[in-house]
């Protein structure tokens, strides 16, 4: 997968013995290219569930490669055991010191509204983003410390008491994107979604949120 100048390769457990020429490749089509593989920038890490009672023996490491246990992918911390805690503590640190430039302002005389705006623009959008992607690998404590957070913002006045709580403000994130993507045909993640029901095609007794399959449940990881 590729993002700009970032690559990120994914190989499963099963053809884990190939990594050293899947890496390989990569690095060829970066020469063919132009390009230049970086090897000091780059990082390997082995994923594994670690509710999982069997160990897995972990492939050897790259030639060259640091073996490191977290992965920064597009601003979103993931740890080798697929845990977001490391990425809520950072945001929350980093949202932390977004109060007192909040203070300043209100020092210099931004009124409520206006510290409700730049709360909404510079830290709340900070917390929940991507958080459709992370948050099944949070746990209750890491959900309790950003609540614990908001609920800090709102005794300090730079949000409005009714702010939802962090679950319901990813959820209506979440509805928002599949409202968009299920009535727009041309949306990028359209072709994503499942196929419709069969029970659709045939009869219609109730209203729906949507018509489509849900996805088969095969474990946690794909909850």
């Amino acid at each position: 997968m590729k993002f700009a100048d970032d690559t990120y390769l994914v190989i499963p457990a099963a053809s884990a013995d190939t990594h050293v020429a899947d890496l390989g490749h990569i690095a060829a089509w970066a020469a063919d290219n132009n390009l230049r593989l970086n090897k000091s920038k780059t990082r390997e890490v082995v994923f594994y569930d670690n509710r999982r009672r069997d160990r897995i023996q972990p492939p050897p490491p790259l030639p060259d490669i640091i073996r490191d246990s977290t992965l920064k992918v597009l601003g979103v911390t993931f740890t080798s055991t697929l845990s977001a805690s490391d990425h809520v503590r950072s945001v929350i640190s980093g949202s932390a010191q977004s109060l007192y430039a909040l203070r300043v302002l209100r020092h210099h005389g931004l009124g409520e509204d206006g510290l409700w705006t730049v709360l909404g623009a510079v830290v709340v959008s900070r917390l929940i983003y991507a958080a459709s992607a992370w948050i099944g690998f949070t746990t209750r404590t890491d959900i309790q410390r950003i609540d614990a957070f908001l609920r800090r913002c709102k005794r300090g006045g730079y949000c409005s008491t009714d702010l939802s709580d962090f679950v319901q403000l990813v959820e209506e994130g979440d509805d928002r994107l599949f409202r968009k993507i299920i009535n727009n045909s041309s949306h990028v993640l359209h072709g994503l979604l499942s196929p419709p029901t069969t029970a659709k095609q045939q009869y219609n007794l109730r209203r729906r949120a949507h018509d489509r399959q849900m996805p088969d449940h095969t474990g946690h990881l794909t909850r």
